[in-house]
């Protein structure tokens, strides 16, 4: 017998609680505003700038150990990634104050790697300076915007306008509380977070479109039914379905943030609180907009069922 996380024939009235979902997602989507201008975001390296060294090793990196080493000389944040096979590895620097400061800073990641990584040599160092990290931040945004706006064509073009709006408001609440939750966590802001970013946003808009086409299943099959019943049967009929992908997707990335270290814990701690944010989305924000917004459009309310043709 299949586990069931939620036993069919559930019949809560979600809608009930629209108003008090709605208000406790606008302050806390106000509250991450805040938080994006004061204290604001923590710069990873490649929106801040720095140094970029290309570094090969004779054996594969044993990247957990360099990146310990690499912290303690004291130069500021340090990532690291493979850049190819396992025996190169791309080192990022955090952005030196002055040009004698940047070539100490290379000269003790050269000098550590000769003493700790025997036989590894520096194939080319490059300084990322402001300039291309602000291009970095523009194309990171631009990604954000377009993946609004590409959600927002494809849900109007397969239901209705307000299934639409609906998921998008919801998306732009959903993004929002991700960069409050960066703000407050001061994880590092970088392309593997605007990654992140985008993938909840996807992950969302996925769990979004089941439910409204459950809606909208509903909504031919009971044709006198008032939409804000519809709405709750249809939430409470997919409501299995949603929580055991969240859980399922929470519980393989769980791993990955305990574990991880760099960019790789940074996206996963990211990708967990996006599932929880767009999994309580799907019920307490996204519905309850399409039922302000659809209430006379999508079907009659309960007063116009009840009266006579």
């Amino acid at each position: 017998m299949p586990l069931r996380l939620v036993r069919d024939g559930t019949t809560v009235q979600f809608m009930k609680g629209r108003i008090a979902g709605l208000v406790v997602s606008a302050v806390l989507s106000l509250a991450s505003v805040v938080l994006f201008f004061a204290p604001g975001l923590n710069y990873g390296l490649d929106f801040q700038g720095g140094i970029v060294m290309e570094v090969r090793t004779e054996q594969p990196a044993d990247f957990g150990a360099m990146r310990e080493g690499i912290e303690e000389l004291g130069l500021g944040s340090v990532a690291l990634q493979q850049f190819g096979s396992p025996t190169e590895v791309l080192i990022r620097l955090q952005q030196q104050p002055d040009e004698p400061s940047q070539q100490r800073a290379v000269a003790a990641v050269r000098a550590w790697l000769d003493q700790e990584v025997p036989g590894s040599r520096v194939v080319r160092t490059e300084a990322v300076g402001a300039r291309v990290s602000g291009e970095l931040f523009t194309a990171g945004m631009t990604a954000l915007g377009i993946a609004l706006l590409a959600m927002l064509l494809y849900i109007w073009f397969r239901f209705e306008w307000e299934y639409g709006v609906g998921a998008v408001v919801t998306l732009i609440l959903d993004v929002t509380k991700a960069i409050g939750f960066l703000a407050l966590t001061r994880i590092e802001f970088d392309l593997a977070t605007v990654a992140a970013v985008l993938t909840i946003i996807g992950y969302s808009v996925n769990d979004k479109v089941v439910v409204y086409d459950r809606m909208r299943e509903n909504l031919r099959k009971f044709k006198t039914m008032p939409l804000r019943q519809v709405i709750d049967l249809s939430i409470n009929e997919s409501l299995n379905r949603t929580i055991g992908t969240s859980c399922t997707t929470f519980l393989a990335c769980l791993p990955l943030a305990l574990i991880a270290t760099g960019p790789v814990a940074n996206f996963a701690w990211v990708m967990l609180f996006g599932i929880v944010v767009g999994t309580s989305s799907s019920i307490f924000i996204a519905a309850p907009i399409l039922l302000f917004l659809g209430e006379r459009r999508l079907r009659k309310t309960a007063e116009e069922v009840k009266a006579p043709a």
